[in-house]
């Protein structure tokens, strides 16, 4: 191994890159799914809350996500999940009235907890939970958005 990494903590790096590439890829066939907005960003929430609930809240998880390819790589869900939602609400099936952006940052922050919930069913009900949040409500008055 120490022929084609310096030492262990590249060797742990490249792994972890790995790793990371293939959530990415996973999120982007969940993503491509047949479904409209709605169905593909929870299906995109729920696989991401999964992947932090399953692989994150370890000592050794925090050290490797100081890496410079976890924020690369940190870009693309929030693109996706951003892109989602302006789909969505442009279908009227998700609310308009904040940016997709600082939505996809709500979603993205609010999922974070995943990672130290104790059961797949605690991390549905934060996905749920979630995507209440986006939701259109029918009964509040429309908030103007300052760009």
């Amino acid at each position: 191994m120490y022929k084609y990494f310096p030492d262990f903590e590249a060797i742990l790096a490249a792994w972890h890159e790995r790793q990371v590439t293939g959530h990415l890829r996973h999120l982007t066939d969940v993503r491509n799914q047949i479904g409209d907005a709605s169905t593909r960003l929870e299906a995109v929430l729920e696989a991401y809350a999964l992947i932090s609930h399953e692989h994150h809240g370890t000592e050794l998880a925090a050290l490797l996500h100081r890496g410079e390819h976890v924020a690369r790589a940190q870009h693309q869900p929030r693109d996706f999940i951003r892109d989602l939602l302006a789909e969505g609400a442009a279908a009227g099936d998700l609310r308009d009235d904040v940016a997709p952006d600082e939505l996809a940052s709500y979603c993205l922050h609010a999922l974070t907890a995943a990672s130290g919930l104790s059961s797949k069913a605690a991390v549905r009900r934060l996905v749920t939970v979630t995507l209440a949040g986006l939701r259109p409500d029918a009964d509040a008055s429309p908030t103007p958005r300052h760009d």
